[in-house]
């Protein structure tokens, strides 16, 4: 998105649900008609898409939401996994179409509704509830292991699982990552943070960064209805260790991969090589 939408100017806004776009229309027309797209930045797991009227479309996927643009000869699509990212569009999960001047579109698609996209001052922006609870970017330079490990320590009685999908606590890992970083550490996700060792903390430290870094590499982790801006689609999947690997063998021990819920997700984890 970074590469795409810069330069672009906004020609039109349609939506069919309106908790999706909670935006009264005549700031639509005032801030967001006519603006150039100026910068697309990303904090946690919210999108910020910088307009030159000095105001931001804040978009929330929630569980189900998708972003999806099609322009001549490109097409990217990111999100919940399903064929939205790959189908024709606009389709009935399309909450929010915002269209550009060179006849390129972004979808909002989000099956569940949960999603939204919401017009801030740019300068507001910070001031907003989430941006000012989020956790730090577990990839960012300045995030040390010792700063890793007092983040979870806040929530001792929380399970390492629960803890590690806490965006108050770190920003931006979703259940995939969290999955495969505790298989790469050895820790069953039911495990109380107070229970963990420096040692334990600082390999899920590096377990985690190295998972979201595949991810990246990997075009994400939609699997086969990812698409990314060359038109290839996102293969971190293929390369996963545990998550939707069940009754299949873990490539550590070869023990059946079991599917459990923990902290009201799906969850993935070796018997053997993650005991409770």
């Amino acid at each position: 998105m970074a590469q795409l939408l810069p330069d672009k100017i906004i020609t039109r806004v349609t939506n069919d649900w309106a908790k999706s776009y909670p935006n009264a229309q005549t700031d639509t027309d005032a801030y967001v008609i006519g603006a150039k797209v100026i910068d697309v930045r990303r904090r946690a797991k919210v999108l910020l898409i910088d307009l030159s009227s000095e105001y931001s479309l804040v978009i929330h996927l929630k569980m189900t939401g998708q972003l999806v643009y099609r322009g001549a000869g490109v097409a990217f699509g990111a999100g919940h996994p399903n064929d939205s990212l790959i189908g024709k569009l606009p389709d009935k999960s399309t909450r929010v179409t915002i269209e550009y001047s060179d006849n390129s579109k972004l979808f909002f698609n989000d099956q569940r509704k949960f999603g939204w996209v919401k017009l801030y001052p740019t300068t507001e922006v910070p001031n907003i509830d989430f941006f000012k609870k989020v956790g730090p970017e577990p990839l960012s330079d300045e995030f040390t292991q010792a700063d890793f490990r007092q983040r979870f320590l806040r929530r001792p009685n929380t399970n390492i699982k629960a803890a590690l999908l806490d965006q108050t606590v770190i920003a931006g890992v979703g259940n995939i990552y969290a999955d495969e970083s505790l298989w790469g550490a050895k820790i069953h996700p039911t495990s109380l943070v107070r229970d963990l060792s420096a040692a334990k903390t600082n390999k899920l430290y590096k377990e985690l960064r190295y998972v979201l870094n595949l991810a990246i590499e990997k075009g994400g982790s939609s699997d086969r209805n990812y698409v990314n801006a060359e038109g290839k689609k996102g293969s971190y999947l293929s390369f996963a260790r545990v998550f939707r690997r069940e009754g299949q063998p873990c490539p550590r021990c070869e023990t059946a991969i079991v599917k459990t819920r923990v902290a009201g997700r799906g969850t993935h984890t070796c018997p053997k090589c993650q005991k409770s």
